[in-house]
């Protein structure tokens, strides 16, 4: 049986310093972090035609169709979590991580995906780099 490959845009995105969020307050963490997804986050991957494939406790993986609908999903939530946070200490503010890939990917079964990030050499020594675009909060 032959494969099916299509080209799409995967997101990886985590909470910057979780480990240090939740030894400081693990409830209160779960619980900004539960109600960042319901009114930020899921609503922007929906609004931009992505599909969440994976979750850990402060991670997410998803893809895109397109990387201009992954990208503007990226700079959307970033947008918003700067609001958000803007009056929360720093060393308290949930702030994400976000990378965007775009790769061909492998369908399995229509519901998961395989795929593999490329691998690029550096111009100067000799460690391996990931291509991907990093999405920062803006200040």
């Amino acid at each position: 049986m032959r494969e099916q490959r299509r080209l799409a845009a995967i997101v990886s995105a985590d909470v910057a310093g979780y480990s240090r969020l939740m030894g400081r307050d693990e409830s209160g963490t779960l619980a900004a972090l539960k109600a960042i997804r319901q009114d930020v986050v899921d609503p922007e991957i929906a609004k931009q035609g992505g599909r969440i494939v994976k979750t850990t406790g402060d991670g997410l993986l998803l893809e895109f169709p397109s990387v201009v609908n992954a990208v503007r999903s990226a700079l959307e939530v970033q947008t918003a979590m700067a609001g958000r946070t803007a009056d929360i200490a720093e060393d308290r503010r949930i702030t994400f991580r976000i990378g965007i890939n775009l790769g061909d990917i492998i369908v399995d079964g229509g519901r998961h995906l395989r795929g593999r990030r490329q691998r690029r050499r550096p111009l100067t020594g000799d460690r391996p780099t990931w291509r991907h675009l990093h999405i920062e909060p803006r200040a």
